[in-house]
């Protein structure tokens, strides 16, 4: 049974109130009201983030389930598009060292994230998504790709200020990533197809979120559009 659901059979929440993938109808006008959910709009460089996407995140039996095996095979698409753009491209990893002794608070939450060490098979990029040469990829212990890591550095290095975001999960690493991408001064854009959870209460609730307060969400298709119609217009000045 849904969160939404529980909430409409104690009477919380009335039944006709509910739309747009159970999201309340008042929710977008109470934010809105507050000054939330300005669009953002691209800058002039885009990169893209790609987040653990690893094997155990799209194990059901591990880290996985929900949306997060449509959401992969979604990104194959994104990312030829980066590849064929020449976009700078960043993938995470989840790895602990084998005795642990780099987890932090973060692992007390699920001590079975320790088992994600270099060597371990849970811990490797999907083969879907295979890094090539000149993609980096970023090793960390935290759910944000940004902490303590040169994430930030690397992207500036290379002139981007703005960045797709795909990856796992929605309501977790992804959200994470999102807010310190924002609060590096990137404008993010989360892929709504190439993102994931293991849930899909929390994975709508929390695009919904991110777009009142942290980013732009688009799905593919809109976002490759929007990116030809920026080189267009920069071709026609």
């Amino acid at each position: 049974m849904s969160i939404h659901s529980c909430l409409i059979d104690n009477g919380m929440l009335d039944a006709p109130t509910i739309i747009d993938q159970g999201l309340a109808m008042n929710d977008a006008d109470i934010y809105s009201a507050q000054g939330f959910g300005a669009t953002l709009g691209p800058g002039q460089s885009w990169g893209l983030l790609i987040v653990d996407f690893v094997v155990g995140f799209t194990d059901p039996a591990l880290f996985g389930g929900g949306n997060i095996g449509a959401a992969v095979q979604r990104t194959r698409e994104l990312l030829a598009f980066a590849r064929r753009e020449a976009l700078p491209v960043s993938h995470t990893r989840v790895v602990y060292a084998d005795d642990g002794a780099d987890a932090g608070i973060f692992a007390l939450r699920n001590p079975r994230a320790l088992k994600l060490t270099e060597s371990s098979a849970a811990s490797q990029i999907v083969q879907e998504l295979t890094p090539v040469v000149g993609e980096r990829i970023i090793r960390k212990t935290e759910p944000s790709a940004f902490f303590c890591t040169a994430l930030a550095s690397w992207l500036q290095l290379r002139g981007v200020d703005t960045l797709l975001v795909a990856g796992c999960t929605t309501s977790g690493c992804v959200r994470a990533s999102v807010v310190d991408a924002m609060s590096h001064n990137f404008r993010p854009i989360v892929i709504s197809d190439c993102v994931g959870d293991r849930a899909l209460d929390p994975h709508h609730a929390n695009l919904f979120d991110m777009r009142q307060k942290y980013a732009d969400v688009m799905d593919l298709d809109q976002a490759m559009a929007s990116f030809r119609e920026q080189r267009q217009a920069r071709a026609k000045a």
